[in-house]
Order: C-alpha cells, then sequence, then structure tokens
C-alpha cells in the first residue's frame, strides 16, 4: 500500500473493547516494522524518556495525525495523568462518547507488536475464553499451545482456578466479587513458566488439571479446521477459518485458493467470528484471491485521510493472483468479535456480490477507520493512532454500528460452541451453507449488536484485560 510518505509504515485496522475484545493492523509495510514518522513538535530526544516526554509525543502524533482533529481538546494538560494511555484515552472521550473511537487509539509495544505480525508469536495458554454469565468457556484453542495439549478446546468450562489444587476458587465466585478483572487476575500473568490449576468441564467430565503457560506462534489459519472443502448437498463448498490478519496467513491462503481454484469450488464461507482485524496488506490479498472474476478497474477500497493529510490518500484496487478464484457467492460469518481488516474484505465485495455476499450470524463490531504507527523507539512506544478511513467501491463505509446495515443479505444465527468450529452442523455454519444453497433465514437486526440481541444469561463476551498484550487485542478473548 503506497500512502506517500507512510509507504514503509504499518497501517493497522483495530478494535479494542471490554466488550467484545479485537484488534487487528495492517499494512502498506507488508510484515516490515515501522518506520518513525517525526510529527510537529518532534519528538523527545534519545535520553529523554519521562512519563511527560512520552505524553508530549503524543499530544504531538494526535494533534497531527488524528482523523477527527475537531474533536481533541484544544488545550488538556496531561499532568493530571499517570500514564500516557489514561492521557490518550482524555484525549479522544469526545470522539470515543460518538462512538468513532471505542479506544482503538493506544500506546503499546513496538518489540512485542512487530514479534506478533510477524509470526504469531505471543505467550500464554493459548486458548480464546468468553464469558456466558457467571460461566467461563473456552471457545478455541491454538494448535502448538498448552491448553490444546492438556485437553482444553472448544467447548470446555472453566469451573475453578488456583495456583495449587488446594486453593481452587470457583470462577462464578471471582465474577461475583471481583467481576472479569478478578478472573484475569486469578489467570496469572502472560509469561512464559506461569501454571494455573484449572478445574474443567468437558466431554471428558470433570477434572482438574495443571496448564502451564509457554511461547508460542498462534496460526492464522488453523491446521485442524482453518481450510475445509465442504459437500452441501452435492455442491463442493469452500470454508477459510481466519483467525487474524498477519503476514504468516499470506501463503496459507494462497495454497487453500489454489486447491479451491483448481476444484472449480465457486461458493465459499469465509468464517471471521472472531477475527479482530490484521494486516490491510494481506486482507488486501484476501480480496485479490476472492476476485477472480473482477476487472483491474474495480475498486477494492478507498482510504480517506483528514483533510490536511489528504495527500497520503489511495485508491486500492482489485489484482487477481494466479490462484484468485470467481465467487458466485460468498456467506461471510460474523459475530461481535468481527471487526476492523475482517469488515474491510465484507464491505469490498457488497457493491459487485450485492444479495449473493451474506453476513451470517449475528451483527460486527462496527470499525471503519483505522491507525498508522509512530513510534517513539528509544522508549519502546508505538502510539497506534487513528488516522484513516476506509470505504468500499460505492463509498460505503459509515458502518460504525456493524455490518448489518451495509449488508445485503444477513442470516442471524449462533454460535453453538457444543460443536467444533468447521463441523456443517454448527449453528453458523449450517446458516450459511443454508444460504449458498438458496434457502431462507432470519435476517439479523440492523443497527443492533450480538450483545444487545440476547438476554443477560445467553450473552457472551470476549474478555479483554484493562492492559491487555499485543495478542489481547488482535486475538479477541485470547489468554
Amino acid at each position: 500500500m503506497k500512502l506517500g510518505k507512510l509507504k514503509n509504515v504499518i497501517i493497522i485496522l483495530a478494535a479494542a473493547t471490554t466488550a467484545c475484545g479485537g484488534g487487528g493492523s495492517g499494512g502498506g509495510g507488508g510484515s516490515a516494522p515501522p518506520t518513525s514518522i517525526t510529527p510537529t513538535p518532534p519528538p523527545p530526544t534519545s535520553s529523554s524518556c519521562s512519563l511527560r516526554s512520552r505524553q508530549d509525543f503524543a499530544f504531538a502524533v494526535l494533534n497531527e495525525w488524528y482523523l477527527f482533529p475537531e474533536l481533541l481538546p484544544s488545550s488538556l494538560s496531561p499532568a493530571s495523568y499517570t500514564t500516557v494511555q489514561d492521557y490518550i484515552d482524555a484525549l479522544t472521550a469526545t470522539a470515543r462518547a460518538q462512538g468513532k473511537d471505542r479506544f482503538f487509539t493506544y500506546v503499546t509495544s513496538i518489540q512485542e507488536e512487530n514479534a506478533f505480525f510477524s509470526s504469531g508469536s505471543t505467550a500464554g495458554f493459548g486458548v480464546r475464553f468468553a464469558y456466558q454469565g457467571n460461566r467461563l468457556f473456552v471457545i478455541e484453542a491454538f494448535e502448538g499451545a498448552p491448553a490444546l495439549a492438556a485437553g482444553l478446546d472448544r467447548g470446555t468450562e472453566i469451573l475453578a482456578i488456583g495456583t495449587t489444587g488446594s486453593n481452587l476458587v470457583n470462577v462464578s465466585d471471582i465474577l461475583a466479587t471481583q467481576g472479569a478483572n478478578g478472573v484475569t487476575d486469578a489467570l496469572g500473568p502472560s509469561t512464559a513458566g506461569t501454571s494455573r490449576v484449572l478445574r474443567i468441564s468437558n466431554a471428558s467430565g470433570t477434572r482438574d488439571v495443571t496448564v502451564t503457560k509457554g511461547n508460542f506462534n498462534i496460526d492464522p489459519l488453523s491446521t485442524r479446521y482453518g481450510v475445509k472443502t465442504i459437500d452441501n448437498g452435492g455442491q463442493r463448498v469452500g470454508y477459510i477459518n481466519m483467525r487474524t490478519f498477519i503476514s504468516t496467513a499470506d501463503n496459507q491462503l494462497r495454497t487453500a485458493f489454489a486447491d479451491f481454484r483448481a476444484q472449480g469450488i465457486t461458493n465459499f464461507v469465509i468464517d471471521f467470528r472472531y477475527n479482530g482485524g490484521g494486516l490491510v496488506s494481506t486482507a488486501e490479498l484476501m480480496g485479490d484471491l476472492l476476485g477472480g472474476n473482477r476487472l483491474s478497474s474495480d475498486v477494492f477500497t478507498f482510504t480517506r485521510f483528514r483533510p490536511s493529510k489528504s495527500s497520503n490518500n489511495e485508491t486500492r484496487r482489485f489484482s487477481a493472483q494466479s490462484q484468485s478464484v470467481s465467487p458466485v457467492k460468498i456467506a461471510f460469518i460474523s459475530t461481535g468479535a468481527t471487526a476492523s481488516a475482517s469488515e474491510l474484505v465484507m464491505n469490498s465485495f457488497v457493491p459487485f456480490l450485492g444479495v449473493n455476499a451474506a453476513l451470517v450470524g449475528s451483527n460486527s463490531f462496527g470499525k471503519p477507520v483505522g491507525q498508522i504507527a509512530l513510534d517513539q523507539t528509544a522508549c519502546d512506544d508505538r502510539i497506534r493512532v487513528v488516522a484513516f478511513a476506509k470505504e468500499n467501491a460505492a463509498g460505503q463505509g459509515d458502518y460504525f454500528n456493524g455490518l448489518a446495515q451495509t449488508m445485503r443479505t444477513t442470516c442471524a444465527a449462533a454460535d453453538d460452541i457444543t460443536r467444533p468450529l468447521g463441523d456443517p452442523q454448527e449453528a453458523s455454519l449450517r446458516s450459511a451453507l443454508d444460504f449458498l444453497a438458496g434457502r431462507s433465514c432470519t435476517p439479523v437486526i440492523a443497527g443492533q449488536s450480538a450483545q444487545s440481541a440476547m438476554s443477560q444469561k445467553e450473552r457472551r463476551v470476549l474478555p479483554l484485560p484493562d492492559a491487555p498484550n499485543v495478542a489481547q487485542r488482535e486475538v479477541p478473548g485470547s489468554y
């Protein structure tokens, strides 16, 4: 993605909220680390990493690049704020109140973020958790990580947490007395070597297991269910379950679509149900791989910066690849954790497929804006600032309330954690296959979030800690 002076900077599409979690980042620089852009006033010298100098750097970044400059306070002293993030939250409070920046602008670690986006590297148990009422469930487990090896997988309930078998505390009691942060504290820091005893319940019964957090790489497409060919009543359907948009997904996607192309498949299910976003370069590749029947003049996305930065605006057109397929229908599986780059891909096909592109499941998160990365290298600070908006070829981009109001076809369906991802009988995938077969469905209510559509008892929430690591921002619910 060439964006003038930004051409070597990773561009991010991320969401971060305690309600659904999420995040993502994208970039014109592929997996290369971002370069620092010098805002006005200039950043501090390498020897100056005091709280005030770091806050001043954050202010300079927002003052120069923030997509909504009219919503920044005319003056706000950083003296009252004890962290860089607290100051950023105060600067963006008006935009947040209007639903335009729901904690999308933040400070993070350069080193940690580069490691994640290049390989999916992180540390933890290797699961996604979700709360449902006063209960805690595993909704996905990552290959090569400690939790799956210990027998935790989708549908496993965590009943109690302790550091030993003798001090287990029921999750329901922790939630009742301390809330979600209490569970995060009980699970311990995201560092390799941290062990916890978990009382779990699944199809194998109730038992106590000891799980030790380790270093692992999140595979963007699962080796178990990330790519499948499904027989849908005699019709072959290509299924992709994409966890996150990072650079290691690129070759996986090319291989998968080359196989679909060789089979002559023209109907697809793209499962974005927990995908909080990812590299724009990978989102663009996915669009190209799904765009075999698009013209080279067809617009994939428009990128719009604030007026003072309009020289960075860009029109990105489809570019067919040797592995590209030519879809007749696409069903995109979505939940309230589907955000950013995944929404970008979905939205980009609306002008071309119309009613033949469906949102299946529940309404998406709603984030048509993205961030750029500006670094204060000496302090390991990366400021992710909302700097641009994304639109499809029809100019549609104002979907802050989710894509149910934009997609021409929607089908409401549950996220059934009692069945594995990729199982044709799982409720959302079953509904997606029904859509591809031409069967009718109940629409998702536009403007209604997945959470508001459910009762308190049914509501499933992907947690985000108060101080999330990069993986927790980018892969909703991960621990």
